[in-house]
């Protein structure tokens, strides 16, 4: 059996898919299955059990020996929260509980981390794992990501594999749920659709015009295939950053989703929100050569392809991944 924490969200439940389309069929999905709109993340995909987050702990330490691997894909992402004490809870104490049962019972792991460890980026966006405990992120979720990084780097105590992926600006399919925190392309596919034109945030950094921010955006079908790459890879433990490698403007995007969309151009701007401004990337991209250099070999979609395929066949017919 194969463990997908997190597996009614956005990427988890993309990597359920790619498991079923791989003939992988005996999937434990754990996760709060009481969030209604989630729902159809799920729906027609080959799964073994469904467990409640908050008893996967003790459904593993019955069922541990028939469990081949477990991908922690589980946390709360809202950027915009603030209380220090839901992200300890969910985010660093939850995923130390897993790792510990990892190493008790030897299973491999692959976790989790994200990009928004790196901060405002003034010590690069390098994965070196030197430089991981003096980051400084910007917000709770970014300190509760960097946190359990530092914290599984200390451990002497380790499962015999396992990796933590430092997730950039992933986008894509199954993630009609996520309101706010969905991707800048799914709410400019909604706005263009409503009103024939989009806003971005306006720049408040004097090296950076009105929409020409820049993040690493990544497609979510890359992600799963480096998410099975590892399942299969087994060695070269460690964190790793996942995006594309190439950063790319909230403009670019923005264009493209029109152009996948047939509709011209018509791009407004507004003013980033005072309660997000203090803490707002206007640079990431992932240096992926260390990913590069244990064997991963294969192309990642650029924006034009991503935006293309997640546009004209997810968002226009509604469909999932």
């Amino acid at each position: 059996m194969i463990v997908v924490t997190g597996a009614a969200g956005f990427i988890a439940s993309c990597l359920v898919s790619r498991l079923n389309a791989a003939n992988f069929n005996d999937i434990v999905v754990v996760d709060n299955f009481s969030v209604a709109k989630k729902e159809d993340n799920l729906k027609g995909k080959k799964i073994k059990e469904f467990v409640d987050r908050d008893n996967f702990i003790k459904w593993l330490d019955k069922h541990y020996e028939e469990v081949e691997f477990i991908f922690h894909l589980g946390a709360r992402t809202d950027t915009t929260e603030f209380n220090k004490d839901v992200f300890d809870l969910l985010n660093l104490n939850y995923s130390k509980a897993i790792w510990n049962a990892c190493c008790e019972y030897q299973i491999p792991l692959v976790y989790a981390s994200s990009a928004a460890t790196y901060g405002a980026g003034t010590l690069g966006y390098d994965d070196d794992e030197a430089t991981i405990p003096l980051l400084k992120p910007l917000n709770p979720y970014g300190e509760s990501k960097n946190d359990f990084d530092i914290w599984a780097l200390q451990q002497t105590a380790k499962p015999f594999f396992w990796a933590g992926l430092k997730f950039f600006n992933v986008y894509g399919p199954n993630e009609y749920h996520k309101g706010k925190m969905a991707s800048v392309i799914f709410h400019a596919y909604n706005q263009i659709k409503a009103h024939g034109s989009m806003k971005l945030f306006r720049s408040h950094h004097p090296d950076f015009a009105d929409g020409e921010q820049m993040r690493d955006f990544v497609y979510v079908k890359d992600v799963v295939e480096v998410c099975m790459f590892l399942m299969h890879h087994r060695k070269n433990s460690g964190i790793y950053n996942l995006g594309s490698g190439k950063a790319r403007t909230f403009m670019a995007l923005a264009l493209n989703t029109f152009e996948a969309m047939g509709v011209e151009p018509n791009i407004d701007f507004m003013d980033t929100p005072e309660n997000l401004r203090d803490n707002y990337q206007y640079f990431t991209e992932a240096n992926m050569s260390k990913l590069r250099s244990i064997g991963y070999d294969k192309p990642f979609y650029s924006l034009e392809e991503g935006v293309k395929d997640y546009v004209q066949n997810y968002l226009m017919e509604r469909k999932f991944y």
